[in-house]
């Protein structure tokens, strides 16, 4: 063979190596990067819907500080239990009341170690901020003014539980109830006297807060029996169990407790009994 021959067959198997050399440095970059241990791709949270305005703050700075994003699916708490119960693929659950937590612990259906309290709720008095109608107790509500009365269905909604109970407490449960609307949740509880519909409303404080109604703060020993202590597990089998937890801690820390106390929860340590 010729030197010319050869000196091409030679440049041939460089150019040949060379390509293989490149293909190989560059599949690394073709690779996504395992997550690190713990982390979500997404966290699906249930949470009651006295929560919707504090969590929509609270997820948005979570997803800041640690770019897990959240995605929330607000509603009864009954009804959310129940749709755990069947399987729902939901990571956490944020309870208005404890005992539904305890329930589903009781069914092994959550992570027993991350239950943990995280606020206590309140109920108000809530009419349109340009209705005549400004109640000052709970007992005014046996006037015939009052011809619709708002409150979450106690059927399977915490605050809709601790409303009766108060309305009995106050002796006119009896006298308002023909008078009731139910709400399918305390967020739909509120809608109902934002638009018209009835005319005064019994909703969560963190609801009113945010609101532009005229609300009266109702007192806790009104409900006792319903004090709304408020409750969070990780579910059981949760494929994001490291990232739930970091959740849970995040609400239970420093920020997520300024985030609840701004919008009228009590927080753990300061609890009402």
């Amino acid at each position: 063979m010729s030197w010319l021959p050869r000196i091409a067959l030679i440049g041939m198997l460089l150019v040949g190596l060379s390509a293989c050399g490149a293909s190989q440095a560059a599949a690394p970059l073709a690779t996504a990067a395992p997550l690190p241990t713990g982390t979500a791709t997404e966290l699906t949270v249930a949470a009651a819907a006295d929560l919707t305005p504090a969590f929509q703050e609270l997820g948005a700075l979570f997803t800041e500080q640690t770019g897990t994003p959240v995605v929330f699916n607000f509603g009864s708490t009954g009804q959310l239990a129940q749709q755990i119960e069947r399987g729902a693929p939901f990571d956490l659950f944020y309870a208005a009341n404890k005992s539904f937590i305890e329930d589903l612990n009781a069914r092994g259906l959550v992570i027993p170690d991350t239950m943990a309290v995280y606020a206590q709720g309140r109920l108000t008095l809530w009419t349109r901020s340009d209705s005549a109608l400004k109640p000052e107790t709970i007992a005014d509500l046996a006037k015939p003014e009052y011809a619709r009365i708002a409150i979450a269905n106690p059927e399977h909604a915490p605050y809709g539980q601790a409303a009766k109970h108060a309305l009995e407490q106050a002796e006119i449960w009896e006298a308002v109830e023909p008078r009731l609307v139910f709400g399918e949740n305390i967020a739909q509880t509120l809608t109902l006297a934002d638009t018209g519909n009835v005319d005064v409303a019994i909703v969560a404080l963190s609801l009113s807060i945010q609101s532009d109604g005229a609300w009266t703060l109702i007192p806790a020993e009104l409900h006792s029996d319903y004090p709304l202590i408020q409750m969070a597990a990780a579910i059981t089998g949760t494929p994001h169990e490291g990232a739930a937890r970091q959740f849970i801690a995040f609400v239970n820390g420093p920020a997520g407790h300024a985030i609840m106390k701004k919008y009228g929860f009590i927080l753990p340590g300061e609890i009402i009994e």
